[in-house]
């Protein structure tokens, strides 16, 4: 470790400002909003009880804590079974079954919504083959009045890896010879599972219930691609446009953020700590039985019924993707294909602008978390300075806070000076003796009184320029990723090696660019890697943030094209396999990076 100096004092300071200008002030002005009388001048309750009042709102509250109770609870259901059966036996194809269980991850859900609505809709597939089979006269309606199923369902098939992974992790670190124990006593194997097994997994349980839980809730892609518009995330939204004017979406917001943060604190309360004290930590490694026969295959068609029922949104995309317009219409597979959708995808006009604006947005959000995850990396494993901890929290926080409410304060800054409005009062203010204008020339102060930074983050105004805006809340919500990468390559490269170097003579910025950075750079490529490929596909920051065609990212552009007639299905899943494509490999060459290391980059 070296020495506490007052570089690193600066540096850690340095970096604290730039959190709390990109990751705090956003957060405190949404909340700030909610709680602001009309005039500006106080704060009231008015606006937050209000929400709660308004029987659409109070209603579109309930729907979404339904969908992320619903998704939870089906997440669960499918992802325990397979982790203990993966976690205790051996059977034929387990390696590549559950490495396929982790495929939803690589599509977003509000893009297999596109694919979904082709299989279950009232003309989709399934009606067709059940109307083919003489089941049924009349369509049935999948897919629910308004899709809450199905919103239920795309999530749950996108976000049950995360449990299994959480899971899988919690199970492999339980005791063997607890359960032994239990059963020497005479316990039964669903005694052991109840009184057992479940309790030392609460904590695994627990940890990935609640990424579920809060990422469903604040889902904004998914409803909003099904049209499902009684939701939270939907809501705020659709609100978005009458901020200057409304408190009501700051306040939707903040009970949205209150209510996600309040059930995390019950449940953690309630089974967290008590699952701590509970949890052991394998000594031995336990023998694992292989299942032969009929019980290995019910093991691996389980897992292989998992996974093709995962695969059907990313099966709906590539087909509707190779459907000639109109051709899949009451039939159960396109009647005619064609790859010009693939084609138009690469050269219409929005399409190659969004591909276009995205990796410029993404590219310049890796740089900055590249630049900022290597210092901060370097205060929180190579030094002592008093404050490692905050900064290792801040840095973390951007994996709890949900996207939708970043997005959303992020709005809120472009309507604060001085990117709106002028120079408040307290700046100038005599009484303060800040009265500083009196020294500048009369053009430099009509400048800083008219928001002299509005042409550099603007959303909701006439001629919008949100890259700025964007760039930074791509790079803050992605910033653990790099943070997490260089602090795993720095604590397995030992520091001699610096500080041979440091005494041949070789300065700091020598021996971060000569040493430090080619020891770490694998690491550096799988975080880099892991940010672009998330960014590319970022969907609340996108969908809220870019307001202009011309400023669309590429899951924006997928959202305008799916609400086009004509070919928009088929462009828009054209967009999508190619955005399947673009995660899949960077994903593989992350991997290929990091190897083992790569999964201790999402642990909060």
């Amino acid at each position: 470790m070296e020495r506490t100096s007052l570089g690193q004092v600066l540096r850690l300071l340095a970096v604290l400002l730039l959190l709390a200008a990109t990751l705090l002030y956003p957060i405190w002005l949404t909340v700030r909003g909610a709680f602001l009388s009309i005039d500006g001048e106080g704060f009231t309750l008015f606006h937050v009880v209000e929400v709660l009042r308004d029987p659409v709102l109070r209603g579109g509250l309930l729907t979404s804590l339904g969908i992320a109770a619903a998704t939870t609870i089906l997440s669960t259901l499918i992802a325990l079974p397979l982790a203990l059966v993966a976690s205790r036996f051996e059977f034929r194809g387990k390696t590549i079954l559950g490495g396929l269980l982790l495929v939803p991850l690589i599509l977003p859900p509000f893009v297999g919504a596109i694919g979904l609505r082709a299989l279950l809709g009232r003309e989709g597939s399934l009606n067709t083959i059940l109307a083919d089979l003489g089941v049924t006269q009349t369509p049935i309606d999948f897919l629910g009045q308004g899709g809450f199923w199905a919103v239920v369902l795309l999530e749950a098939l996108h976000l049950y890896p995360i449990l299994y992974l959480n899971l899988i992790a919690a199970l492999s670190n339980i005791d063997p010879a607890m359960e032994e124990a239990a059963e020497n006593l005479g316990a039964s194997a669903w005694t052991r599972f109840r009184r057992v097994t479940l309790p030392l997994v609460r904590p695994g349980l627990f940890a990935g219930a609640t990424i579920v839980f809060i990422w469903s809730f604040t889902e904004l892609g998914t409803p909003l691609m099904l049209e499902f518009n009684r939701v939270t995330p939907v809501q705020i939204f659709n609100g978005i446009k009458d901020m200057e004017a409304s408190r009501e979406p700051y306040a939707l917001t903040v009970v949205m953020l209150t209510t996600a943060v309040g059930l995390y604190v019950l449940g953690k309360v309630a089974f967290g700590r008590a699952a701590a004290v509970m949890s052991a930590k394998a000594t031995v490694r336990a023998t694992i039985p292989t299942l032969r026969g009929w019980r290995g295959l019910l093991a691996s068609g389980a897992f292989a019924a998992v996974v093709a029922v995962a695969a059907l949104p990313h099966l709906g995309v590539i087909l509707s993707s190779l459907a000639v317009d109109g051709t899949w219409y009451r039939s159960v597979l396109p009647r005619a294909i064609t790859l010009d959708h693939y084609r138009e995808a690469l050269t219409h006009p929005l399409a190659v602008g969004s591909i276009r604006n995205s990796l410029v947005y993404s590219l310049a959000a890796v740089a900055a978390t590249l630049v900022v995850g290597v210092v901060v990396a370097r205060l929180l494993a190579r030094t002592r300075v008093p404050g490692r901890g905050l900064l290792d929290a801040l840095c973390m926080l951007p994996l709890a806070v949900p996207g939708l409410v970043m997005a959303f304060g992020y709005v809120s800054v472009s309507l604060e000076y001085p990117f709106h409005g002028s120079m408040p009062a307290w700046l100038t203010s005599p009484r303060l003796g800040l009265d500083w204008t009196n020294w500048l020339p009369q053009g430099w102060i009509a400048w800083l009184n008219d928001a002299p930074l509005r042409p550099l983050g603007d959303v909701l105004g006439a001629d919008p320029n949100p890259i700025p805006l964007l760039i930074a809340a791509y790079a803050v919500r992605r910033l653990p990723y790099v943070v997490r990468a260089a602090v795993a390559g720095l604590e397995q490269t030992g520091v001699s090696v610096e500080e041979a170097a440091r005494n041949l003579g070789a300065g700091r910025l020598t021996v971060l660019r000569r040493v430090v950075v080619p020891l770490i750079f694998a690491n550096l490529v799988g975080g880099a890697i892991l940010a672009f490929s998330f960014t590319m596909l970022e969907v609340s920051d996108s969908l809220i943030l870019a307001q202009r065609q011309g400023d669309y990212p590429i899951t924006k552009a997928i959202y305008a094209f799916s609400e086009r007639l004509g070919d928009g299905a088929g462009m828009a899943s054209a967009m999508g396999v190619w955005a399947m494509a673009l995660l899949t490999v960077t994903l593989l060459v992350a991997a290929t990076a990091m190897g083992r290391r790569l999964g201790a980059m999402f642990r909060a």
